[in-house]
């Protein structure tokens, strides 16, 4: 086991089984949360130099990290202890980095894409046209 993530507010906890976890409402999930408001694949968790990390999958509902909300395209380290929610529902996640495999400095969140910075045109390489005069 690598961890669990525990309901805050009551419930069991949910072993982390595996060093890379789909965690959404379809059946086909590691993690499958039955709630209304969880995305058929709402996020992935992953553990990279002993730590977890956690990524949005485009849920309509999205990740928070201690009540900060995670956008698309980031990947998002969790210290152990913080508190995750997904979509309404917040757990605590439970781990030891150092059973895992960490030591020296964490390794860093990934840098907010660039992707959002640039129009739909600028990214598929085309040019603006000029207006006829």
């Amino acid at each position: 086991m690598f961890g669990e993530l525990v309901p805050i507010g009551g419930g069991d906890p949910i072993p982390l089984m595996k060093k890379r976890i789909r965690v959404g409402r379809r059946e086909g999930c590691d993690i499958v949360l039955n709630h209304g408001n969880v995305s058929g694949h709402h996020c992935l968790l992953e553990i990279e130099e002993g730590y977890w990390f956690i990524r949005d999958l485009r849920s309509r509902n999205g990740i928070k990290v201690d009540g900060k909300r995670i956008q698309l395209g980031v990947r998002r380290r969790l210290d152990p202890d913080v508190e995750v929610t997904i979509a309404k529902h917040k757990f605590e996640i439970k781990y030891n980095p150092t059973e895992l495999g960490a030591y020296g400095s964490p390794p860093q969140d990934e840098q907010t894409d660039d992707f959002f910075r640039e129009s739909l045109l600028d990214r598929a390489g085309l040019k603006r046209g000029k207006k006829n005069k």
